[in-house]
């Protein structure tokens, strides 16, 4: 069961890379026009407004990003987020060996710490955090049933009574922690993002100016063969990237990011812990 946890919780690691990794071809791409970009990429609240009085310099002076290029925009956006202290990641990822959803719900931060949920096709959830040097994990009793499909019952039975609804703990960098530990890894993430620009530049364009969770963002689409993904960047503040909408048919998904630098909620749980590490004793 560990492992396909590990497996699961990989491909979402490798999916939100993916996202900061679509900024940085963006970057390094030729940007093209779109039927959505000048005029219809301004808000709909500011175009509900506008008068016919309303002058052309006024109505270019209220668009986002006004004069850039969605290349130059995606620049912006992959240096603001690749600068983040921390930042937190919620949506769902395929899970290739199962043909289900991972959702998840997790902060992370430059110093490895992290806290958050996951759940695949809604059977079950487990609970990760990671502090300092060490792991915990906590697994409701249909998430430890979902996982164990085809092991022996005993062995599931024994699984369920040992773990469900109760912390664990282990070294995060032991063996058996090393892929789950490396999904709270900020840096990695990050680094993996920015270092993929040896690939063919990809198509970018600007689109319409929108709202991801209440927050002003402008839309781009990158354009990559026959596949086109969409990237929402906040145009208040730091361009962060808001939203990630994979349009690969291999690896679908969505993901969006908010909490940047913002604390990670990120502390040892209370009560009873069950040391996986130890010869069989449980720490407080």
């Amino acid at each position: 069961m560990r492992r396909r946890a590990h497996r699961t919780t990989r491909t979402a690691l490798l999916l939100a890379a993916g996202a900061t990794v679509c900024l940085t071809g963006c970057g390094s791409g030729q940007d093209g026009g779109d039927s959505a970009s000048g005029s219809a990429a301004a808000p709909a609240s500011a175009s509900a407004s506008t008068s016919a009085s309303t002058s052309a310099s006024a109505s270019a002076s209220d668009e986002p990003f006004a004069g850039l290029t969605g290349a130059e925009i995606s620049e912006r956006a992959l240096k603001a987020t690749t600068g983040a202290r921390s930042l937190r990641m919620t949506g769902s990822v395929p899970d290739e060996e199962s043909g289900g959803t991972l959702k998840i719900d997790i902060a992370l931060d430059r110093r490895g710490d992290c806290a958050g949920t996951m759940s695949m096709d809604g059977q079950g959830e487990a609970e990760l955090i990671k502090t300092g040097d060490t792991l915990y994990l906590k697994y409701d009793e249909r998430f430890l049933r979902a996982q164990s499909k085809g092991e022996p019952q005993a062995d599931t039975e024994a699984l369920v009574s040992l773990l469900a609804g109760r912390w664990t703990s282990m070294s995060a960098g032991g063996a058996d922690a090393k892929e789950m530990a490396g999904f709270c890894d900020l840096d990695q993430l990050l680094e993996d993002a920015g270092g993929s620009g040896d690939d063919t530049p990809a198509k970018v364009t600007r689109g319409r100016a929108t709202t991801v969770d209440g927050t002003p963002a402008l839309t781009l689409y990158e354009t990559d063969g026959s596949e086109r993904s969409t990237v929402y960047v906040a145009t208040e503040g730091k361009p962060y990237l808001l939203r990630f909408e994979s349009g690969s048919e291999r690896e679908p998904g969505a993901l969006t990011f908010t909490g940047y630098d913002e604390p990670v909620p990120a502390e040892s749980p209370a009560g009873e812990v069950l040391d996986l590490d130890g010869p069989g004793g449980t720490s407080a």
